[in-house]
């Protein structure tokens, strides 16, 4: 599989180091071509890692994981081209973090919209899908550094990009089981404003190797 990793920050160089660990062909995008980050990470990756523009990038991939900051998603998206993300699954795992009035941070999009929903509607031809944002980027790509079962959730309206997502994530370490589908795109606004909760409880855990798990009474 061919994958685009929009974003040269540690999700995206976490994302597509492991993609490239499990065979895949990656290639990591960034504003400019020459971005240092991207550059160096597919030095280091070998003949499957590839670095280039946001376009480049979505062009060559078959699924395009946005790793980039939320309040700059939908530039880079726009740089992508509408036409690299057409009849693609892009996963989504931004969040959209506002720190100028101190912390704990603001959400620059919350309650009535979200980031994955503003990315559906100004590409509705992208399949989206709302993953990972709930996790940092360890246990994104290594969820059994935690001991017991817990859980992942995905969004999104195509029933047939969220079932490619669960197998994406399978090939990451995550149980089908620990998958939680919350529904259509519009449940990306809980997955992202849940990261308000996550901000305090990694400030009180003392670091950022956690997830929740969701129990039921039986």
């Amino acid at each position: 599989m061919r994958y685009a990793v929009l974003g040269t920050g540690i999700v995206g160089r976490t994302l597509a180091s492991k993609l490239l660990e499990l065979g895949h062909e990656v290639t990591m995008g960034s504003r400019s071509a020459g971005n240092e980050a991207a550059t160096a990470w597919a030095s280091d990756g070998g003949e499957p890692a590839h670095h280039g523009t946001f376009r480049d990038a979505a062009a060559a991939g078959d699924v395009v994981i946005n790793a980039t900051a939320g309040e700059g998603a939908l530039a880079a998206l726009e740089s992508a081209g509408e036409e690299n993300l057409e009849g693609k699954v892009l996963i989504d795992t931004s969040n959209a973090i506002d720190h100028s009035s101190g912390f704990p941070p603001l959400l620059t999009v919350a309650n009535t919209d979200s980031v994955a929903e503003q990315i559906q509607r100004r590409f509705p031809r992208a399949r989206v899908v709302k993953a990972l944002n709930t996790v940092n980027a360890e246990v994104m790509v290594n969820p059994g550094m935690i001991d017991g079962g817990h859980n992942l959730f995905i969004a999104g309206d195509d029933a047939a990009a969220k079932a490619e997502v669960v197998a994406f994530l399978a090939g990451l370490g995550w149980a089908a089981d620990d998958v939680i589908d919350l529904g259509d795109i519009t449940n990306a606004r809980a997955l992202e404003m849940y990261l308000t909760l996550w901000i305090r409880l990694m400030r009180r855990l003392g670091n950022a190797r956690f997830n929740i798990r969701v129990v039921r009474a039986s």
